[in-house]
């Protein structure tokens, strides 16, 4: 898998700033909240949508401060404890208990797949593992998957995931990764299908093709 897009870290930084709107707006319809683009800028804003519920509203403002952390810290070494603090922005008065490892069993709605407890060690082993790859946008997208497979919190995991697939995207010039709204139903049924079997060829090859987006140089 060669990356689609080699970007210098300028125009990784413009692009991710640039959409910041689009990814915080496919990242809450995710989720299934029912926002529209214009609903989510005026949140960004500062504007209140009354049509809209405080928890919803609560989302879009983590989804914004998670990626201001990630983008201040874009530099900073990938590890658990980077994870964590993405997620205490992602999950903020969300969970049960954000920016911390998972300590209890959690099921996956639609999959028959029962994630472990996370393994700090173990975490930190894989994401090596991943990072080593010469393609830095595969390395991305493997370790998003496999992130959201361990279910490492109690909430946010793929608001989370995929942050941080974008931190190695941005970093290494690789684009950005976005499900878009028309992708939503396609990507979530192939997620359940990894979640049961662990096999992520599909998949990863759907968000390559579809969801994986840059800027195109003559």
């Amino acid at each position: 898998m060669l990356d689609k897009y080699q970007l210098t870290r300028n125009e990784s930084v413009f692009l991710a700033k640039k959409e910041l709107v689009s990814n915080i707006y496919n990242s809450a319809k995710l989720e299934g909240i029912d926002v529209t683009y214009q609903d989510t800028k005026t949140i960004l804003d500062g504007v209140n949508v009354p049509s809209m519920k405080l928890d919803e509203i609560n989302c879009i403002l983590n989804l914004r401060d998670a990626w201001q952390y990630l983008m201040k810290n874009i530099n900073q070494e990938l590890s658990v404890d980077y994870i964590c603090q993405i997620n205490s922005y992602v999950s903020r008065n969300e969970s049960l208990e954000w920016g911390k490892l998972r300590t209890g069993k959690v099921g996956i709605r639609g999959a028959h797949y029962i994630p472990e407890i996370p393994d700090k060690g173990q975490i930190e082993s894989q994401i090596k593992i991943y990072l080593k790859q010469e393609s830095k946008t595969k390395a991305a997208i493997e370790l998003m998957l496999y992130l959201m497979r361990t279910q490492m919190f109690w909430d946010g995991n793929k608001r989370t995931s995929m942050l941080i697939a974008n931190k190695i995207m941005i970093e290494n010039g690789c684009g950005i990764i976005s499900i878009k709204e028309e992708y939503i139903n396609d990507f979530n049924k192939l997620l359940t299908e990894y979640y049961n079997s662990n096999d992520m060829k599909k998949i990863t090859q759907f968000i390559y093709d579809k969801c994986i987006y840059g800027i195109d140089k003559d």
